[in-house]
Order: structure tokens, then sequence, then C-alpha cells
């Protein structure tokens, strides 16, 4: 039986910069309006009118975009990354905010390093194709054993589109009904339990099921993990007997939850999501004391031009207000958070920040 301690490193350091995160930038990653001056008094002893100037000419209209949208999803079918891009040009299309065509381009490999590679070294002038990344983006760039010389810095943010929460879920036929029975499985015996995820060791995924052992004392180093590239290639791992135990999003587990293929024992939320999870019980409820999440952003090319950038800036604010994105969200599980391109820059900075210091706590950071 395992007894729940008092937060560690890991806790302490998640849930505040994660709480600072969402707090600071988050919400819906608005700013006030700005207020004009008071029309000043006139004055009755003014100087005499100065004859009108004309005005100047109107700058011309942008054209943009004059041909189809590329987006790239650094992973394979069926994951995080590839819902994200295919859900977010199907709602573009369906609101008439783009009226060029949109196609995605699944570029698998590296956790997301192949497909952000290719994006900033090919054709780094395209302005007319977009990446849509995740955590990983930062993480691989700061580790060890990471795989990707590129950063953020290398590409312009656009809009942070939404966060979702993690999960640990299990095939409908496990024996595993909850996370404590999973939890004490892998304290007696963590070389029998294994756990496969989309994204490499020091990822999003891993940091999931570590914080959670860390949170009822289980040596986090002692999880025998699994990493494949991408979540749908992490499914295809549980349901093939590959693995006993997935740790994933809410992104990609909707639909086979609705199939009755998975079931899941927990979420990283602060409290019950709606849409298909609304069942499901965060880790906070079964006694561990974690809130997690992951977040999904779109980025142009490096040297993208201002007016492209307002563009995509105005056009994904409008996306996240409207009803259309709105209700994928809700049946999701995803969190709302759209972030406009200056706050979701600082938003990275800030997560550059925290995975330093979560990676130096494990050892892991260059």
């Amino acid at each position: 039986m395992m007894m729940l301690k008092k937060k560690s490193w890991a806790m302490v350091l998640l849930t505040g910069i994660l709480s600072l995160s969402l707090t600071a930038c988050g919400g819906g990653g608005g700013t006030a309006p700005a207020t004009s001056d008071p029309k000043p008094a006139e004055n009755k002893a003014s100087a005499p009118k100065e004859e009108a100037k004309p005005a100047p000419a109107p700058a011309p209209t942008s054209t943009y975009p004059e041909k189809p949208i590329t987006v790239i999803a650094p992973s394979g079918a069926g994951g995080g990354l590839d819902i994200a891009s295919r859900t977010m040009i199907k709602a573009l299309a369906d609101t008439g905010l783009v009226k060029q065509s949109m196609s995605v381009e699944n570029k698998p490999g590296g956790g997301q390093a192949v497909g952000l590679a290719e994006f900033v070294t090919k054709d780094p002038k395209n302005e007319h194709k977009l990446n849509v990344m995740s955590p990983p983006l930062i993480i691989n760039n700061l580790r060890k054993e990471g795989n990707s010389p590129h950063s953020f810095r290398d590409m312009t943010p656009l809009a942070r589109l939404y966060s979702d929460y993690e999960v640990i879920a299990v095939k409908s036929e496990s024996k595993y009904q909850d996370l404590k029975s999973l939890m004490d499985d892998i304290e007696a015996n963590p070389d029998k339990v294994t756990v496969v995820g989309g994204s490499g060791p020091g990822s999003q995924d891993h940091l999931n099921v570590m914080f959670l052992a860390d949170a009822v004392g289980i040596e986090p180093k002692s999880i025998k993990y699994i990493s494949y590239d991408g979540g749908g290639e992490a499914m295809t791992a549980l349901l093939g007997d590959n693995g006993d135990v997935l740790t994933s999003d809410t992104a990609g587990l909707g639909d086979f939850v609705k199939a009755g293929k998975v079931r899941v024992l927990g979420v990283s939320a602060p409290e019950r999501l709606d849409g298909e999870f609304k069942d499901i019980p965060t880790y906070k409820e079964q006694g561990f004391d974690v809130e997690y999440y992951n977040w999904r952003g779109v980025f142009g090319v490096k040297d993208m031009s201002p007016e492209v950038v307002k563009y995509w800036d105005e056009t994904l604010k409008s996306l996240s207000g409207s009803e259309e994105w709105k209700k994928v969200g809700e049946t999701s599980g995803w969190v709302p958070g759209h972030l406009g391109a200056e706050e979701f820059k600082a938003f990275l900075e800030e997560q550059e920040t925290m995975f330093k210091k979560i990676l130096e706590s494990l050892e892991m950071l260059k």
C-alpha cells in the first residue's frame, strides 16, 4: 500500500510554475481594449486653422493568402498534433475565416524533431506554410539526449491554439480499474509494468507518469517507459499488447473511449472534464496531488512579414472565439486558452525556463 507524501520538488515546481503560466498567459489570452483619450476641450483663442491637407492614400490591401496553405504536423496520423492540425483547418474552412484551401502534411520522426528541422530549413521564406507543435519543441532542444538543434526562436510564434490534459489509460480488458491499483503494482514490481507514450524521455508523456510516481514516493526513474513517435503509435502499441499502460493526452483518446477500446484511469485536470471524459476521475480525486497540461501552438517561418503575422494573429483569434471551435473543444476535453502572437512568445519563454529547471532536477539538462 502506498501513502501519499507531501509535495516533492517536482510537484512544487510543476504546480507553481504551470499555475503561473496559466494565470499570467492563459484564460482567453486577451487584453483589455485600449480606450482613447478624452476629446480635448475646444480652445476658443486658438490660432487660425491651417489649410486642410489631403488624406494620405490608403495602404494597398493585402491579398494574402494568394495560394493554398500547407500545415506541417510533425507526428504520425492519429497523434495529438495531427488531430490539432486537421481540426484547425476544418474549422477555418467551416467558419469561412480562410478562403484558400488548406492541407496537412505529416512529418513524423524524432519526437517532432524531423518535422521541425524540415520546416526550419526547407523553403524558409515560404509564408504559405505553418507548423503545429507542442512542448517537445522546447524539451528536445534542452535535454541531454535531445535530438533537435532548433528551438521556437527559429520560427515565428503565431498563436497557442489550446491546451489539453494528460491521462493514464489501459486497454478495456485490463485488470486495472483505478490509478491506485496501478501505482501499487508499479511500486511493488516496476519492471513488470510497461508504460508507453508518444514522446521521448523527459517529454510531456514521460513526465506525466513520473510526476504521479513522485507524488506517492515511488522513484520516478524506476518507471519502465518506452517512447513512440507520437500518440497514434503509442496507442497502437497499447492495443497490440506491447505495453500495459498508456500515458497520453485527451486529444487523441476520445474515439477510443467511445468505442470501448480503452479505459482512462485518471486525468491531470484540476476538476472533471466535460464531453467524453466527464466520468473520468482526476488524479487529485484519487490521492495524487498532480495537475499537468499540454499545449498546441501554431508557428510560421522565422522571418514572416509583419502583415502576414497580423493576418494569422487576427484569424486564429477569431477562430478561438467561434462557436464551431468552442463546440469541438467541449467534446474533446480541451482547455480554453488562446494566446496571440506576442503573448504566445512570452509563454514559450516561460515554458523554456520551467523545463530547464525540471530537466536539471532530473539530471537530464544538456
